[in-house]
């Protein structure tokens, strides 16, 4: 699976080291030292994925992600933060700006590239994926829209990854450890407990539009979507 991928990173030599890697696994790299830089790329080569470094030059990683959600043309890019971050508020951080996975230094090019191929893999079944609905839910990947009751429901980058499993997969109860593999990725660093954060997010998102009780907690199991609430 080759893809186009970018590196932004202010540092040359971690650049260099994560070229080698990921041209030794086929891919086509292209890098920048700056986030302008790194836009000036994309303005001129359709990109699959994106390494994200935390501190950048200007500005900081987080805010280049922030800043590709916004913008339809990228909002699902899958991104992977690179940091030496570890603290759980930093990663939660990253992932709530946009990114699908984090990555700490140092970390191996084999870890590097299961990340890779694992979001790769992922993103190419986003996209394909037509419109969806399950009971008052109408699920737009590609337009990364959701809407209740014909309404459209704002939410984070997170939130949306969250809610488009659940729909795909009603039903059917996921625990924390389940959720963290399909929605975050297999192999990253994050606490169950954060799940739990998002899912109370994605409530308070459906709140407004949804009174019927469709996310459901299942008490010593997990959580999971139902497509008939009540019955």
């Amino acid at each position: 699976m080759s893809a186009n991928i970018l590196i932004v990173e202010d540092e040359k030599s971690i650049r260099d080291m994560l070229r080698m890697a990921l041209e030794k696994d086929g891919h086509i790299v292209h890098d920048a030292g700056t986030a302008g830089i790194a836009r000036s790329l994309m303005s001129s080569v359709s990109m699959h994925l994106a390494l994200v470094d935390w501190m950048l030059p200007g500005g900081s990683g987080l805010e280049f992600v922030r800043s590709l959600r916004k913008d339809p043309h990228y909002r699902n890019l899958p991104v992977i933060m690179v940091t030496a971050k570890t603290e759980e508020h930093d990663i939660t951080a990253g992932l709530d700006a946009g990114a699908d996975d984090y990555i700490t230094k140092p970390f191996s090019p084999r870890e590097l590239q299961s990340r890779i191929k694992a979001l790769l893999r992922r993103s190419q079944d986003f996209q394909i994926d037509s419109i969806i609905t399950l009971g008052p839910l109408e699920l737009d990947s590609s337009g990364h829209r959701l809407k209740a009751h014909g309404s459209k429901v704002p939410m984070g980058h997170t939130e949306f990854k969250l809610i488009s499993f659940l729909i795909k997969n009603p039903d059917r109860v996921y625990s924390r450890g389940q959720l963290l593999d399909h929605v975050w990725g297999s192999g990253t660093f994050i606490e169950d407990r954060t799940v739990d954060v998002h899912i109370l997010r994605l409530r308070k998102c459906l709140k407004p539009f949804l009174a019927d009780g469709m996310l459901e907690t299942v008490r010593g199991a997990g959580y999971r979507l139902v497509s008939n609430p009540g019955s």
